[in-house]
């Protein structure tokens, strides 16, 4: 299957309050995790296309964090968007669960932003790596909000960047 072909398909659920999406990968699992632990990775992949990762702090191990500012253009303009992660859990190369804020350029978490919580799940299929994402909110609201924002758009141009990354 060619990078054209794959696409991600995505799912909200507001009673169950989860957003799912998957993907398939021309990559093994090990590549394709390898791609999520470190800022020079992320850089070449993190965020929609025609955006940047010009900031990233990462401390990849339960309990650490990964601060991060993606660049790009707006509805006015170009904009920067922060975000904070704490892990909560790694299990190489198979599971990543992290918490995700919206934040300020100081990682204040943003009041009113929905807090999210994100379990990536690698599944080896052969030479492929089917990736799972589930993110967890706290309301229906919250995952309303979200989607307003572009959020499926992005992960979408997100994940074509990351096939393109570690098929390279």
């Amino acid at each position: 299957m060619t990078s054209q072909a794959r696409t991600a398909v995505g799912t909200a659920d507001l009673a169950g309050l989860t957003y799912t999406i998957e993907r398939t990968f021309a990559a093994p699992r090990q590549r394709v995790f390898d791609a999520w632990t470190d800022c020079e990775a992320l850089a070449q992949w993190w965020g929609p296309k025609g955006w940047t990762l010009p900031f990233c702090q990462i401390d990849f191990r339960p309990g650490g964090t990964w601060r991060y500012m993606m660049r790009g253009q707006g509805p006015d303009g170009l904009m920067d968007a922060w975000g904070k992660a704490v892990y909560s859990e790694i299990v190489p190369p198979r599971r990543i669960a992290y918490e995700d804020f919206f934040t300020d350029a100081d990682g204040t978490i943003s009041p009113g932003m929905p807090k999210m919580t994100i379990e990536v799940e690698l599944i080896a299929e052969g030479n492929e790596t089917r990736l799972r994402s589930i993110t967890r909110f706290q309301k229906a609201e919250d995952i309303e909000t979200v989607l307003k924002m572009g959020m499926e758009e992005g992960l979408r141009d997100t994940w074509d960047r990351l096939e393109a990354y570690v098929t390279a």
